[in-house]
This record gives structure tokens, C-alpha cells and sequence, in this order.
């Protein structure tokens, strides 16, 4: 780079942090007095896919520095939005946002083009782009299958973490070799592991396919009250998370008659169609890519409002261990407790985030 900067910005999941990470953040330190790292995926529960907080991420991002250098970097957690211009600007204004950035700040957004999902870096206007060729080796999805592939489904058999984590040497900082050594001891490790096979099962179970399948549901939001009805998860993926009401779509059916059944399978919410269809808002189409773990999925979510009647009765069935209405003002401080992209539905609908 050739043009001086001020500030340089490296995005990122860190799902963990290695050394293409690591090469990333050098180079943003090299071109800019200060770094500022935007940590994706921010607020989500624990999954396969996002195993580590983003306070978690933090850390390991920090020791793998130099001491001297710490001081130098700013973590900025930033959620997931599903929806670019959302969350452009909610990465913009999470940097301009930090002490001593002023709106004549020169900035340089550090990355490299790994494929499709690296389109956001073409989307900061105003900023510098700052393009480093990817480093050979380390990937974030198999050093994640490694570690969880490492426990075994046989309870009796002893774990293979020694073997997992050596294998981690030559793709990652010894920091977080250090910080997953430490991390695999906790117990929601064997719960992601477990979740983990049933993914790699069902995503096996398609893979003949000569193309790969899009699956279709349905999800109904129904709020009343300042409620919203949701229900816990009983089964993976996402065992006890919690979810709106939904299911896949049946062959003979639209997906008005799926929203309704599955709404009454796993809540016996029991309305008439016709006070259902006097109290549908909207419904919308969330289609992005990564929405769901379990491959590409294509939801129609209806919008419910029931007024403010007295609540009606639920109880849990099919899919769902639990079921309850959750004060929407509630809603805002619970988004890590969420099934995929389901908190992101409800703001949606809702505004939770004033985003």
C-alpha cells in the first residue's frame, strides 16, 4: 500500500484465530498505527459453525500478539444481520464510534478474496482496500471438523484431542492451540460435538444428490399482548435454543396450510383460520446463504398480531421440548439464546435492535 492510513480494518469470524488470521492482522499493524479488528458472528449462540464467544475470539486474538502490540489493536463485536447494507453500517459505525476516530480518518480495510463470501470487502466506499493474498494452509471449517471430529461417538472410547490439536501446530498460533486445549476440557464442548456428527450425518445423507438440495420451510411469529410465542428446541440441531414455531413445508401443502399446521404441532396454539388470517402483518422471505447449518434453506415467515387479548393457551409437542410467551421487551438482551437466525426474524418484525 502506498497511501498512508490511520486506522486499518480486518473482518473477520475467528472461528478460531490462525495464522492467516495472524498474516491478516500483521499486515493491518504494518500499514496502520493502529488496528482495529471487527469480530463477526458476534452475538449468536454456540454451534458447530460458531463454537467460541467473541469474547472468546478476542482472546485468542490478543495472545497471539506481542505484548507491545496489544495496545495497538481494538476488538469491535459486530452481529450478524443478514443483510449487507445492515451490516456495512453497522461495521462503520462500530469503528467511527471509537475514541479518537474522526470523520477525516484515513482508513484501509485489510482482507483477501477467498470466494463469494468475501464479497463485503468491494462494499466500504471511502475506504481503502488493502488486498493480501491468502496463505496456504489454515481453514476455519476443517480445524473445526479436526477438533470435533477428535471426540468419539462411542462414549468408551478415549477422545482423540492430543492428535486433533497437534494437528493445529502448524495452522495456528500457539496461543490458541494453548486457549483450545484449555476450552475442550468444558462441557459445551462434548454438546457441540454431539450436534456436530448429527450435521455431518444429515448433510451425508444428501450428498449423492446430483445437486445440492434447497430446502423450504415455514415459521410463524405470532405476538399478542407484547408477547411473542416461542418455543425450546427438544432435538438437534440447536437442542435448547430457542425458535419461533416451523417446519418444512409438506408436498400437497401452500405455505399458509404448513405455517398453520406446524404452528399447532408444536405450541396446539388452537385459533380459527379465520382470526389467524384477520391477524396476519406481512410475511417474509429470509433466504441468505449461511442461515442455517444444516445447508440451504428458504423460509416464509408469517407475522402474527394478535392484539392485545388475553394470552392464549400452549403447551410444547412435536419438535419442541418447551413452549412459552416471552415478553417482546424482553427479547433484545436474549440473542444468544437463539436457534440459527431466528432472533434476527424477530427483530425483523419486531425492531429489537433499532438497527
Amino acid at each position: 500500500m502506498t497511501t498512508p492510513c490511520d486506522i486499518a480494518v480486518l473482518v473477520g469470524r475467528f472461528q478460531p484465530f490462525h495464522d492467516a488470521h495472524l498474516a491478516l492482522l500483521a499486515r493491518a499493524l504494518a500499514i496502520a498505527p493502529r488496528a482495529v479488528v471487527v469480530v463477526g458472528s458476534a452475538f449468536q449462540a454456540r454451534t458447530p459453525k460458531n463454537p467460541f464467544t467473541w469474547r472468546e475470539r478476542a482472546e485468542m486474538i490478543r495472545h497471539a500478539l506481542p505484548e507491545a502490540e496489544r495496545a495497538r489493536v481494538t476488538i469491535v463485536p459486530v452481529r450478524d444481520y443478514y443483510d449487507e447494507a445492515r451490516w456495512v453500517a453497522s461495521v462503520r459505525d462500530g469503528v467511527a464510534a471509537l475514541p479518537d476516530v474522526a470523520p477525516a480518518s484515513r482508513i484501509a480495510l485489510v482482507g483477501h478474496f477467498k470466494d463469494a463470501t468475501s464479497g463485503y470487502l468491494a462494499a466500504f466506499p471511502g475506504w481503502t482496500l488493502d488486498p493480501v493474498e491468502r496463505l496456504p494452509g489454515a481453514d476455519g471449517s476443517q480445524l473445526r471438523d479436526t477438533l470435533f471430529a477428535a471426540l468419539p461417538e462411542d462414549a468408551h472410547q478415549p477422545p482423540r484431542l492430543d492428535a486433533a490439536l497437534a494437528a493445529f501446530v502448524d495452522q495456528a498460533p500457539p496461543s490458541t492451540v494453548a486457549f483450545l486445549r484449555a476450552w475442550t476440557a468444558l462441557p459445551f464442548f462434548a454438546e457441540l460435538a454431539v450436534e456436530w456428527r448429527m450435521l455431518q450425518r444429515y448433510k451425508a445423507a444428501w450428498r449423492a444428490a446430483p445437486y445440492a438440495p434447497t430446502f423450504v420451510t415455514v415459521d410463524a411469529v405470532v405476538q399478542c399482548a407484547g408477547h411473542v410465542l416461542l418455543i425450546r428446541r427438544g432435538k438437534a440441531p440447536g437442542r435448547g435454543l430457542l425458535a419461533v414455531p416451523g417446519g418444512f413445508i409438506e408436498a400437497r401443502e401452500t405455505t399458509w396450510q404448513s405455517c398453520l399446521r406446524e404452528l399447532e404441532e408444536e405450541t396446539h396454539l388452537k385459533l380459527l383460520e379465520e382470526t389467524m388470517r384477520r391477524s396476519l402483518r406481512s410475511v417474509a422471505v429470509f433466504d441468505h446463504p449461511d442461515r442455517s447449518q444444516c445447508g440451504r434453506t428458504i423460509t416464509h415467515a408469517h407475522h402474527f398480531d394478535l392484539g392485545d387479548r388475553e394470552l392464549p393457551e400452549a403447551r410444547a409437542d412435536d419438535d419442541a421440548a418447551a413452549v412459552e410467551w416471552v415478553r417482546i421487551a424482553a427479547l433484545a438482551a436474549m440473542e444468544d439464546r437463539f436457534f440459527d437466525d431466528h432472533f434476527h426474524m424477530l427483530d425483523h418484525f419486531l425492531g429489537l435492535t433499532g438497527a
